[in-house]
């Protein structure tokens, strides 16, 4: 998913304590209560419509949010029936409207399923006309938001963002792509035959498991169970797959054997390796190298890692920014909207400086008002973070201090600095917050989401882009999968009927009475009859099931 969308609901949900209130004009307002409120359109209440329009053109956008709303406030903050904190609420000032005459109270008056109804509807409408998406819109949309957990943002002080694949999206295509025929041009240089092989960013996908000593590409279920498996680049059959992982389980604790592909760089990794051992199966692959799988797949992993430490990949990126880069407009603004509704930005990278001002130049200066640049967005920004190491032990940490990227020893972050290394307990400590008051987004299932959690107790976001395809898949699907449901549906039914009849007839063949009176004493060949019928009705069901299950999977993935 777009992270764009991600900020923005954050930003929008966040029950912020800062309320932005969008500016207003003398000449633009009165046509806005005028004539677009729920109020005025209804004839509710003509004084209300009146009051808004006079103290919003009176005064400036950002009084009339400190005179129409209040906040309430850490000191007089309580806990609402579901055990979340009332911080950060944005209540009406019952005295603003008193003083124009006005009941709040009154003006909403019955009962309130009813009221909520038509103020909903009031409120679409009016999102209509100010031609903006409605809330419930996102939900078909798969630029969205899938919660796992209830989080309320009122308890988040601060969000932190990876920059790799969640504030920079790269075109996969092109920046694994370069990774990859760097990655072959060592590997030829290191004697291995590399002529014919392309890059096929198809081939692998992100959560799938290496098998190091076979030369597996695998799928596991949710226990670790291995559902599918391609052996280089050539799937496996179900019957394969049973016969060589059985019960096995895939335990990624044992690295040395299991390798998680849980980011997109492991992209051309994955595919350079699968092609490789078609090769060594081939045997096309000097025996002089004298490689299995395992020592294969440290070659492949040799070969990408020089193509980083050369810096010719980061360099070419750098020269042609938008060969590489997939800017989203919207995304600047959300967390803009965010840092205005008073929540701390911090960026904390694994890349270095230079590397990361000059994808952010790129990615969000031009997007930004009144000459903004994107340091401006946060107030920290941690570069060459190391981690997960980050979340897990102390480094010195180092204030940048010049455009170059020279650096000094400093041990506190202050707020717009920018810093290359120290840890999470640092962030913490400068900006005096716990870590459940910290939510960190980034891409990396390991070493974004789950150490940060693990080790600190930050609340975590994950960007999965492969969803996006995969919800238009479900939404272009529908009512083919609705056939689909409907055939299971009835095999079913007939499986349910089926088993009732067999088992009357398995009582009745061990001299034993069936589930009824009637039942027992039933005819031998009525009772076979139903049951041959009903058994030929599953089977043809199961043929006209069977390859709609597989085309419906190939919707979501060709493999």
């Amino acid at each position: 998913m777009y992270t764009a969308e991600v900020f923005r609901v954050f930003a929008v949900r966040g029950g912020d304590a800062s309320p932005a209130v969008a500016p207003a004009t003398t000449t633009n307002c009165l046509k806005i209560v005028a004539f677009n409120t729920p109020t005025f359109r209804n004839g509710l209440n003509a004084r209300w419509a009146k009051a808004l329009t006079l103290c919003r053109c009176s005064v400036d956008s950002k009084s009339v949010g400190d005179e129409v709303f209040s906040v309430t406030q850490s000191n007089k903050s309580d806990v609402d029936y579901l055990g979340e904190s009332t911080k950060g609420d944005l209540n009406v000032k019952l005295e603003h409207l008193e003083a124009f005459g006005i009941d709040g109270h009154a003006s909403l008056d019955g009962p309130i399923e009813e009221v909520a109804r038509s103020e909903a509807r009031d409120a679409e409408d009016l999102l209509q006309d100010l031609g903006i998406p409605s809330p419930s819109s996102s939900r078909n949309s798969p630029r969205g938001i899938f919660c796992s957990r209830t989080l309320n943002l009122r308890s988040i002080s601060a969000i932190g963002y990876d920059m790799d694949y969640t504030l920079i999206h790269y075109n996969v295509m092109a920046w694994e792509g370069r990774a990859y025929d760097y990655c072959m041009e060592n590997l030829k240089n290191m004697g291995f035959p590399v002529d014919g092989l392309a890059f096929d960013p198809d081939l692998v996908i992100r959560g799938l498991v290496i098998d190091k000593e076979k030369g597996n590409l695998v799928k596991a279920d949710r226990f670790g169970y291995i559902k599918r498996a391609m052996h280089g680049t050539k799937m496996l059959s179900t019957r394969a797959v049973s016969e060589m992982y059985g019960r096995e389980l895939v335990d990624l604790r044992k690295e040395s054997r299991w390798e998680f592909l849980n980011t997109l760089f492991s992209v051309s990794e994955a595919v350079a390796y699968m092609q490789m051992v078609d090769r060594l199966d081939d045997e096309t692959i000097p025996a002089d190298l004298a490689l299995d799988y395992k020592g294969l797949y440290k070659a492949v992993g040799k070969a990408l890692f020089w193509a980083h430490v050369e810096g010719r990949l980061k360099s070419e990126i750098m020269s042609k920014p938008e060969l590489f880069v997939e800017p989203d407009p919207e995304l600047p603004l959300a967390l803009l909207d965010q840092k205005e509704a008073g929540k701390k930005l911090l960026l904390i990278t694994n890349s270095d400086y230079l590397y990361t001002d000059k994808m952010m130049q790129h990615s969000f200066n031009r997007f930004l008002p009144n000459d903004m640049g994107w340091r401006d967005l946060f107030d920290i920004v941690i570069v060459s973070a190391r981690k997960p190491e980050f979340f897990q032990t102390s480094h010195p940490m180092y204030e940048v201090v010049t455009g170059e990227g020279l650096m000094r020893p400093c041990f506190k972050a202050q707020t717009g600095g920018l810093y290359s290394g120290g840890s999470a307990q640092m962030v913490e400590n400068s900006l005096d917050i716990h870590g459940d008051e910290i939510l960190y987004v980034g891409d990396h299932i390991y070493t974004d989401v789950s150490q940060s959690k693990v080790h600190l107790r930050w609340r975590t976001a994950l960007i999965c882009r492969e969803l996006e395809e995969e919800y238009d898949a479900l939404i272009g699907s529908r009512s083919y999968r609705e056939s689909l449901v409907e055939l299971i549906n009835q095999k079913e039914i007939v499986g349910d009927l089926f088993n009732q009849l067999r088992l009357a007839l398995q009582r009745r063949s061990k001299d034993r009475p069936a589930q009824t009176l009637a039942a027992t004493n039933l005819n031998d060949e009525d009772l076979t009859d139903s049951m041959q019928k009903l058994l030929i009705v599953m089977q043809r069901l199961d043929e006209k099931i069977a390859p709609m299950l597989e085309a419906d999977g190939e919707l979501f993935n060709s493999r």
